[in-house]
């Protein structure tokens, strides 16, 4: 009775006394969402303390940008029929699109390649060596949840690129007059 259309009711925690549920160890329900993360989409994950990062550089790298920059390159991509792949909103209001691995390695001749490399952009990636925030957290949330199709391929960052540093450069020309 603790499975609902195939989901647990409870996710990760168990009936207390008087039906109430009681929150179960922090480390059990990691173990349960890593486990969740790695069958499902076969991402690496890791425990850094009390919180469950996302390995990249395996499976994916991120592309990060500030949450308003990302949410806006969103609806751009959208619109032009671009799929973007999965999107975190992360800690610090930061947007991270999963794009396909070695993107760290390419990325300053991607910006050469677009006329993006003088430009300052607001715009980081992580690959190899690194990790980011697994959701959900209170810091980390889904804003375009992963497809079985896009967790196993994210995009080509170059099908994102153009459009993320045209939103990071237009985020900064709009705060530049600002005071």
């Amino acid at each position: 009775m603790d499975i609902l259309f195939g989901n647990p009711i409870f996710s990760g925690r168990s009936p207390g006394p008087r039906g109430r549920a009681r929150a179960s160890r922090g480390q059990q329900r990691s173990a349960q969402t890593a486990a969740e993360y790695t069958r499902h989409w076969g991402w690496t994950v890791e425990l850094d303390g009390s919180e469950l990062r996302l390995v990249t550089g395996l499976g994916f790298d991120v592309l990060d940008v500030p949450e308003p920059v990302g949410c806006r390159a969103l609806v751009r991509l959208e619109r032009m029929g671009v799929r973007p792949g999965p999107v975190l909103a992360g800690p610090g209001g930061r947007a991270l699109f999963l794009v396909a691995p070695h993107t760290a390695e390419t990325l300053p001749d991607l910006l050469y390649k677009t006329g993006w490399d003088d430009a300052h952009l607001d715009l980081a990636c992580h690959g190899a060596g690194s990790s980011v925030p697994a959701p959900p957290t209170p810091t980390t949330r889904w804003l375009r949840r992963p497809t079985a199709e896009t967790a196993a391929r994210p995009p080509e960052a170059r099908l994102l690129l153009g459009t993320l540093a045209y939103a990071c450069h237009r985020g900064v020309a709009e705060l530049v007059g600002r005071h």
